[in-house]
């Protein structure tokens, strides 16, 4: 009689050894846990830590609650201006109810990814190429608000969406480095041609000064010779006074066998 208690009590034991290895589960602390029992949704979700189930009865689905990186692959499409471009893209986002993430859609996953790449072919055809090339922050909210409006429905924020590089085709890079080439020769000459003109009202002023004092006008002349000397140590320079080619193009204008006074 005992050892047959001993067997059932060892049969008992052993057999509450199995059930609890069988029900027992762990659920991380990024995770939370989804009980279907019998199909139907069980329950609230199970929070991370040790829990049980009924075997054969329930059963665990694992949803993973940390930030997902997801890498929208490059999209052609045509903007606004008609300029073809391919523009890729990468979006984070998280599960916010585990539930809903499992019992609303198939697959959360490909659900955000595929409505990520429309959304992103749907901002191409809306935007100019300027603003996909130098206002790109804008164009990121727009494309976060596109993906998050489905996405509440399934359990899922988006935390972030970025358009990471905008690919053009080589006779539109060339055309534009022709461009900024062009823009940046119009400014060359827009400032030289000011330089100029603010050096011609200087020397006017400074050749008006020297009209008004003689002296000037001699003083820098022997400043050029001194400078063209020190300089050029072989070269002659021999002064002529402005007035002596006036005195000469008076004569070459005076009509024949008459002296220009």
């Amino acid at each position: 009689m005992l050892e047959e208690l001993l067997t059932a009590a060892v049969a008992t034991g052993s057999a509450g050894v199995l059930y609890a290895a069988a029900a027992a589960r762990v659920v991380k602390q990024y995770e939370r846990g989804v009980v279907f029992r019998l199909g139907r949704l069980h329950g609230d979700v199970r929070r991370p830590g040790f829990t049980l189930i009924v075997p054969a009865v329930d059963r665990l689905r694992k949803v993973n609650m940390q930030i997902v990186t997801l890498p929208v692959p490059a999209q052609e499409g045509i903007t606004r201006d008609n300029v073809t471009v391919r523009v890729d893209a990468v979006v984070y986002f998280k599960v916010v109810d585990a539930a809903a993430a499992i019992v609303n859609v198939e697959d959360y996953r490909f659900a955000v990814s595929q409505m990520a790449q429309t959304s992103l072919r749907s901002i191409i055809g809306k935007s100019d190429l300027d603003d996909l090339l130098s206002n790109r922050e804008k164009l990121n909210q727009g494309l976060e608000l596109m993906i998050d409006s489905p996405a509440i429905g399934w359990g899922v924020q988006i935390d972030r969406v970025e358009i990471k590089d905008v690919s053009l085709p080589d006779t539109m890079k060339r055309s534009m480095a022709r461009q900024a080439e062009a823009d940046r020769e119009r400014r060359a000459r827009i400032i030289n041609a000011d330089a100029e003109y603010q050096a011609s009202k200087k020397l006017a002023e400074a050749a008006q000064a020297m009209s008004d004092t003689p002296s000037a006008l001699q003083l820098r002349l022997l400043q050029t010779v001194m400078a063209v000397a020190a300089e050029k140590n072989s070269t002659l320079v021999l002064p002529i006074p402005v007035e002596l080619l006036r005195f000469l193009e008076k004569g070459q204008e005076a009509p024949p066998g008459r002296i220009a006074g």
